[in-house]
This record gives structure tokens, C-alpha cells and sequence, in this order.
């Protein structure tokens, strides 16, 4: 990483959140930094940063995607970081979510990534020198999130490509971080507002989601910033890691991990449940 050819870095929903502190804190130690959001007006706040390169890039849309990603990796003479960090949640009973939300979550955050990081790993593996894949899934994967199914899908779906990879990629220079936070302070929950509404199939469940979505907002609003997010993913780059990185609260990131594993499965999803208000 001291090499001045490798300090160039990608992160993907760089425009608010996590990526958007990933991307001040990268820039901020004198890296080149290619960001992306679906609209570049939505990257302004990188405006006075010279070192900072504006990428509009849609995983909706799978080809121009792996374009824009192509246009930037040849840009940047290949990138020594690779941050796959854009995503959204949808927050429903499983039956109420219209199947085209469902299908757009599943390709941006499953399908088209797969897609993306085929695409970068294999562009890694021609310039063949030291390089980190930086796959940003969560803490759901552990820990599944009441009344999100389709986050829960990607996560563990990106996880698994994440394990896949160290395996794969293991007698090369390119070293895989499956990076996990749990709740963060950010916008996430705005994007993802639960409906004032709910269908007369789902009345059963509005109990319960109403007690998840209160447990979701605290848990947001008292979580860590996205800066020290963005610190223990530099900690991480930084000193050669691979593999599973979890950051956050020290209850979920530290403490709920490692109980988890102590507990008989029937157990330790009747503690998460309760840790809902799930009934």
C-alpha cells in the first residue's frame, strides 16, 4: 500500500453513510478515490477535493455498471482498494412487497454485484500485484433483521461470495475482507420508511412490526458513527486482513458474535426475537 501505483481506491454509495466516510478517510490520507452514486449531483460534498473522482454507477442497470466500473479501474491504472458498498433495505411483510422491489433489490445487491466483483477480480488478477476486495455485508448475516427478508438474502448471499473468494483467490496477491457492521448512525431507516398501512393479510404481523421498527431506530440512532466504521475498515486494509471484519457497537460487533456461538440455535433465535419485541 505504499506504493504511489496502488494508491487508488473505488467505493461504491459513496454518497452518504458509511462510503461517504470511507471515501473522506481514504482522501484525507492522500489517496486518489473514485465514489460512486446513481446520480453524480449526489456527490457535491466531494466538490472541493482534488483527489476525489465522481462516478455516476446504477447496479440496477448491470452493463452500464460494469462499464463505468472499467471506465474508472483503466482510469485509476487499477485499483489497490475496492470497496462494494452500495445498498439499500426494504423494511415489509414478505407477501406485501410488490415483486419488482424484490427483483431490484436481489439484482443490485446480489446478481449485478456478483456480476461487479467477477469483473474486478478478474481485472485484479491480469495486473497480478497486491490488492484488497473490500465486500461490505453486514451483521444480518448472523443476526437476520425482522421484516427485511430481501436484505437479509443479499448479505448473506455477499458473504458467501466473500468466503468463496478467499478460497479461490488464495494463492494470489489479492487478499478478500467479508466486512460486517452492525447498526450504524446513519440515513439508512429513511430510505425504507414502513408504510402507515397495512393490508388486511399482514394485520397479524403490525404488532410486530411496529415493536422491530422501534428496536431498528434506537438501535441506529445509538449506534456508532460511519467514521469509526470507516476507521476499522482502514485498520483492517491496512494491516493485511482477510476474511470476516466486523465493526460497531462492542455488544453487537464484539459480544453478541461470540454468544451467539455458546448457544443451542433454538436459544439463540428466542433471544433475538425477544430483542425485537417479536411475539
Amino acid at each position: 500500500m505504499a506504493s504511489s501505483e496502488h494508491r487508488a481506491v473505488f467505493v461504491s454509495g459513496a454518497s452518504s453513510g458509511i462510503g461517504a466516510a470511507v471515501a473522506h478517510h481514504w482522501l484525507n490520507r492522500g489517496y486518489q478515490v473514485w465514489g460512486t452514486a446513481r446520480c453524480r449531483d449526489r456527490l457535491t460534498k466531494f466538490a472541493d477535493q482534488k483527489n476525489f473522482h465522481a462516478v455516476e454507477f446504477d447496479l440496477l442497470d448491470r452493463s452500464a455498471a460494469l462499464e463505468s466500473y472499467e471506465e474508472a479501474e483503466k482510469s485509476a491504472g487499477g485499483f489497490g482498494v475496492v470497496v462494494n458498498n452500495a445498498g439499500f433495505g426494504l423494511f415489509g411483510v414478505l407477501t406485501e412487497i410488490p415483486a419488482r422491489q424484490w427483483d431490484e433489490q436481489l439484482s443490485a445487491m446480489l446478481t449485478n454485484t456478483f456480476m461487479l466483483v467477477q469483473r474486478q477480480v478478474e481485472l485484479m488478477v491480469k495486473r497480478d500485484r497486491s490488492a484488497t476486495l473490500v465486500n461490505v455485508s453486514s451483521l444480518a448475516v448472523d443476526f437476520p433483521l425482522p421484516f427485511m427478508a430481501g436484505y437479509n438474502v443479499a448479505k448473506a448471499g455477499l458473504s458467501a461470495l466473500s468466503e468463496s473468494l478467499l478460497m479461490e483467490l488464495s494463492k494470489t496477491p489479492i487478499r478478500v475482507i467479508d466486512f460486517r457492521p452492525g447498526d450504524v448512525r446513519t440515513k439508512f431507516n429513511a430510505a425504507m420508511q414502513p408504510s402507515a398501512t397495512v393490508a388486511p393479510s399482514a394485520q397479524p404481523q403490525k404488532e410486530n412490526m411496529e415493536a422491530a421498527w422501534r428496536t431498528l431506530e434506537q438501535n441506529l440512532d445509538q449506534g456508532p458513527s460511519p467514521e469509526s466504521v470507516a476507521v476499522d475498515l482502514w485498520r483492517a486494509v491496512k494491516s493485511g486482513r482477510r476474511g470476516t471484519v466486523t465493526t460497531g457497537g462492542w455488544f453487537q460487533a464484539t459480544l453478541a458474535p461470540f454468544l451467539i456461538r455458546l448457544f443451542p440455535q433454538g436459544l439463540a433465535r428466542s433471544v433475538r426475537w425477544r430483542y425485537f419485541g417479536i411475539r
